[in-house]
């Protein structure tokens, strides 16, 4: 099972890679990331404002906008991981090797789907300094993937119920801990970092279960609604709170 792992892991990584180069190739259009990201990190912050100001979920909540399905540039994490695939492979049990895989299926999917929309505004719509929720939506329906986009959220919360159902074995947590050190000498401290960073979450808000409810449905709602050109597509209503 660890091969199986081990060779998603790598695979997702390298598509990672790809679309880096991808995006490398197309310098003119990759400078206008920043106006994306910024736009996604305020709606996302907006969408889940009320779990950032529940003490149980604040953390899960953060990790949630900054390491899973936030704008994030993960490149560092990645090539740390690729750069030392053998060493992680050997240091790194299993059940942590299929988490990090799946990361990083998440992270090379989120920017395949961002970069793809950044062309339609900039290209498409001549989107160049700012962006309206109208002319996003827009983009979104233009890309035409509202299945790879469901399958986003699909992974998200795999991801989460895999951290939940792991975070409160005594000898998993410890074995992370235990790997901060060796993770800094050996060079994937990013990777160290984003798991503690997880485990840490899921530990304090103790059940996950309401908390991934909450995503896949706000996230749903709002990817529906834009594909059926409703109104303000990001005032959530009845999937809200």
């Amino acid at each position: 099972m660890q091969d199986k792992h081990a060779s998603m892991l790598l695979e997702q990584i390298q598509r990672g890679k790809a679309q880096r180069l991808k995006q490398e190739a197309a310098a003119a259009l990759a400078l206008k990331m920043p106006l994306l990201r910024q736009w996604q990190s305020d709606r996302l912050r907006a969408t889940y404002e009320d779990l950032l100001a529940d003490k149980r979920y604040q953390p899960a909540t953060a990790f949630f906008l900054s390491d899973l399905y936030g704008p994030n540039d993960f490149s560092r994490r990645d090539r740390d991981i690729e750069r030392l695939f053998s060493t992680l492979v050997k240091l790194l049990p299993d059940y942590l090797i299929q988490i990090a895989a799946n990361a990083a299926e998440l992270n090379a999917l989120s920017a395949e789907l961002d970069f793809a929309l950044l062309g339609v505004l900039v290209e498409e719509l001549d989107v160049t300094e700012a962006i309206t929720q109208e002319a996003y939506a827009e983009a979104y329906r233009r890309c035409e993937n509202h299945d790879l986009r469901r399958h986003q959220i699909a992974l998200l919360k795999r991801l989460g119920e895999d951290l939940d159902a792991i975070v409160f074995k005594p000898l998993v947590y410890n074995t992370v801990r235990m790997l901060k050190i060796p993770a800094l000498l050996a060079g994937f401290s990013a990777l160290q970092n984003f798991l503690e960073r997880g485990f840490d979450a899921f530990h304090h808000m103790q059940g996950a279960d309401e908390f991934l409810d909450a995503i896949v449905t706000r996230e749903t709602l709002i990817l529906d609604s834009i594909y059926k050109s409703r109104p303000d597509p990001f005032a959530l209503r009845n999937g809200k709170k």
